[in-house]
This record gives structure tokens, C-alpha cells and sequence, in this order.
């Protein structure tokens, strides 16, 4: 078995490079925001935090907490949002995760120097005013990930 400890970890990982802080949220695709709301809200026992329109992803979505960990409902508004085309080629279930990074340009230039195929290169706003990036699935077995800066 294989143990990781703290000695082992920052061995590993170079003096001054990015950290992973926290996991930030998870984004769930759906077609239906109302309906799904509706199940993670009273019955499952989230808190519902709020909806809204994001214009420029073609997209609504709906914020809910689960303790400390969030949880993100996007519903496509177009048939040309990726959210609409995610849902055509794999339906309704998980999106994306989102991992929470200090400091998100010096992220995005090591993960290209270390061969990451990135989304975007560059940070770009995100549904809540902040800076995120999305790192291409095919690079971290087909998990599509978010980084985003607080």
C-alpha cells in the first residue's frame, strides 16, 4: 500500500509552484434547471444560493451548497452553448469539477510547460467574477477541470 505524507508530497511538488487549494465546486449539466432544483433542493436538502444567467456561456445557472462544497446546475439556453452539446453527446450528469488556485496565470504556464492541453490558455471571467480556465479532458483522463482564482 502506498502511503503519501507531507515529506513525500513536497518533494514532489517544485518550491513555488501553484497549489491546488480547495475543490471549488461541481458543475452538473441539465436540461431543466426548475426540475433539478426541485431534487437537490428539498429533497436532497441543499441550500439553494441563487440563479442566474451567464450571456456570454449561453447558460443559467443555479448555485447550492452542500456544507462547505457547492454545487453547480448549468442549463443550456442555446443549442450552440457547449453546455447544449455536452448534454447531445453525453446527457444529463457531471460536467466538470472546479479546483480553487491562488494564482491562475502562473497555474495555466506550468500546467502548458508540463504538456497539459488547455481549453483556455488564457484566464477569462466566470459565472461568479472570477477568473477561471478549463484544462482539456483528454489530458486528465476525461475529467474536465476548472480552475478558478479567489
Amino acid at each position: 500500500m502506498l502511503v503519501w505524507d507531507q515529506q513525500v508530497l513536497i518533494s514532489i511538488i517544485p518550491e513555488g509552484a501553484s497549489m491546488i487549494k480547495a475543490l471549488d465546486h461541481i458543475a452538473i449539466a441539465v436540461r431543466n434547471i426548475e426540475e433539478t432544483v426541485a431534487i437537490y433542493g428539498p429533497v436532497l436538502g441543499m441550500k439553494i444560493e441563487h440563479t442566474k444567467v451567464v450571456e456570454q456561456q449561453k447558460v443559467r445557472i443555479s448555485i447550492l451548497k452542500a456544507g462547505d462544497t457547492k454545487i453547480e446546475l448549468l442549463e443550456p439556453l442555446s443549442d450552440e452553448s457547449t453546455v447544449a452539446k455536452f448534454l447531445q453527446n453525453h446527457g444529463e450528469g457531471l460536467h466538470h469539477i472546479a479546483l480553487e488556485v491562488t494564482n491562475i496565470d502562473d497555474h495555466l504556464k506550468d500546467l502548458k510547460d508540463k504538456g497539459m492541453t488547455l481549453i483556455d490558455e488564457k484566464p477569462r471571467p466566470g459565472a461568479e467574477a472570477k477568473k477561471i480556465a478549463f484544462i482539456h479532458p483528454k489530458s486528465t483522463k476525461n475529467v474536465l477541470i476548472e480552475l478558478v482564482e479567489h
